[in-house]
């Protein structure tokens, strides 16, 4: 039994770095429908319930130390090609389409929860609060939650079962829909001429854009994200807290912030940025997961039921606002999976269109990172007093 910190933090980074090789080196086809950030979440929840490590006091000061430290410097880097300037560009249509998205998400959310609440652990509110982050934005912004809530550990197996199940679902039925673009723009009078021409430009920009990842910014980025992160929690030590307004969830606003702003200075163009908020974000998860109870997830069918829900909600929303404003079939599925896979899949949905288009994929789910945290906030806040 491991009661060292420093042994214990090694072993989480073993286990989340094994599983991103198998997940790259590997043929199998699991990784497409269980991202490699679930599979660590459960198999760290395993190693828990069996006692691969006990909760000293060296290892309570690692937990706590670490994730609350990196928390804020994974939300500056994440948002770092989040360029406001371009994702304005895309144009109105496009910002409707994400717009529309995002907030029938959180109406799928409320809803959902005002139904089956009864049925749901009293503070149930706050894994749904951790997941509406997650199909907002990102992974990254259900950590974001799951810290400034202090969602409790187990929650956030059925806020990922949730995202795992229910999600790959959705994924599946998205591309499906693909060979049906043209009949469904006829329905909805929709025109696709702008976007075509989006894409042509921002895959042009993007091939003159492209940096290898180097040494020095590598260590620069590192350097401005930890900063961020001391002086976002730094500042967030001396504004006003209440129940639902933590230091935490402050630290996690500030650090959003930071990273809107750099986004539009050269530090956004610095290859890597993605890369190391990765980084942090397997070692988060991977924290997170070492003190759940495989035990409390005894209530997971009703969790995915309710996913399916909020995705119904979802769905008649944007097929709704589609015949409303005449939006094309691209533009409501790309703004869809931008919110509720991120940039794992929005690209891929974009690129069964047409790999020109790949370039809006990307941006648009880089706007979800930016909503997602405060778009999570506000959706548990609802939750909250329901």
């Amino acid at each position: 039994m491991i009661t060292d910190g420093f042994q214990y933090l090694a072993l989480l980074m073993l286990i989340g770095g094994s599983i991103r090789l198998f997940e790259t080196k590997s043929k199998s086809r699991l990784f497409d429908y269980l991202p490699g950030v679930v599979a660590l979440y459960f198999i760290v929840m395993v190693m828990a319930a069996v006692g691969v490590w006990e909760q000293s006091e060296s290892v309570n000061k690692t937990y706590s130390g670490v994730k609350n430290n990196l928390l804020p410097a994974m939300i500056f880097l994440m948002l770092m090609k989040g360029d406001l300037r371009k994702i304005i560009d895309l144009g109105p249509r496009m910002l409707l389409a994400f717009a529309i998205s995002a907030i029938s998400i959180g109406l799928g959310f409320v809803i959902t929860y005002a139904v089956l609440g009864h049925w749901l652990a009293p503070d149930a509110w706050k894994a749904f609060a951790a997941l509406s982050g997650s199909w907002m934005g990102g992974m990254g912004n259900m950590a974001a939650i799951q810290g400034a809530l202090q969602v409790p550990d187990t929650a956030m197996g059925y806020a990922l079962l949730m995202d795992s199940v229910d999600y790959a679902l959705w994924v599946i039925l998205l591309l499906a829909l693909v060979p049906y673009a043209a009949a469904f723009n006829r329905w909805t009078k929709s025109n696709t001429d702008t976007i075509d021409r989006i894409g042509e430009k921002l895959e042009a920009e993007a091939a003159e854009a492209d940096k290898p990842i180097d040494f020095t910014a590598l260590v620069f980025l590192l350097g401005a994200a930890l900063g961020a992160s001391a002086i976002a929690q730094a500042i967030a030590g001396v504004l006003p807290a209440t129940s639902f307004f933590t230091a935490t969830t402050w630290a996690v606003l500030i650090a959003t912030v930071f990273g809107v702003i750099a986004a539009m200075t050269p530090m956004g163009r610095m290859a890597g940025s993605s890369e190391l908020a990765n980084v942090m974000l397997y070692a988060i998860i991977g924290l997170i997961a070492s003190r759940a109870d495989l035990a409390g997830l005894g209530a997971a069918p009703i969790y995915v039921v309710a996913g399916l829900m909020v995705l119904a909600v979802h769905g008649l929303a944007m097929v709704a606002a589609a015949k409303v404003f005449k939006l094309d079939l691209f533009s409501l599925g790309v703004a869809s999976l931008a919110n509720i896979g991120g940039v794992a899949s929005a690209p891929i949905l974009a690129a069964a269109y047409s790999r020109a288009l790949i370039p809006i994929g990307v941006l648009m789910a880089m706007l979800g990172y930016i909503i997602g945290t405060g778009g999570g906030l506000l959706v548990g806040k609802i939750l909250s007093l329901l």
